[in-house]
């Protein structure tokens, strides 16, 4: 593996899984009773998965996101949920020496004050 390779770090309750599932299939104007049926599952399968009371296996979760035409990261890739939460982001710097944080702060301030994103 890449050692330069970077993970998001995903955190959802099975509460937020259940809201992105829900909103996922009712934009696809799928039914959770039928969508559960198609999966080979009982009728109620979906719903307990949105409600939170069930969470879906690895495999499950692989055909669900079939089922809804989205890759695993694009199931997550809400653009409500930011890749890097602002504890992380801190942790980080905090492991950077002072030097490097000063002029980490430069460059963030001037990229604020400038309002433009360069690596997008």
């Amino acid at each position: 593996m890449d050692k330069n390779m970077h993970f998001k770090k995903i955190n959802y309750t099975n509460k937020e899984f259940g809201l992105r599932l829900a909103m996922l299939r009712e934009q696809r104007q799928l039914s959770a009773r039928q969508m559960s049926l198609d999966m080979g599952q009982n009728k109620n399968y979906i719903n307990s998965i949105e409600s939170g009371n069930n969470y879906p296996t690895m495999g499950n979760f692989f055909d669900i996101c079939s089922h809804l035409n989205v890759t695993p990261e694009g199931f997550f890739e809400s653009g409500e949920t930011p890749i890097v939460l602002n504890e992380e982001l801190i942790d980080l710097m905090l492991q950077l020496p002072q030097k490097t944080r000063d002029n980490l702060y430069i460059m963030l301030t001037d990229l604020a004050e400038k309002g433009h994103n360069p690596f997008f």
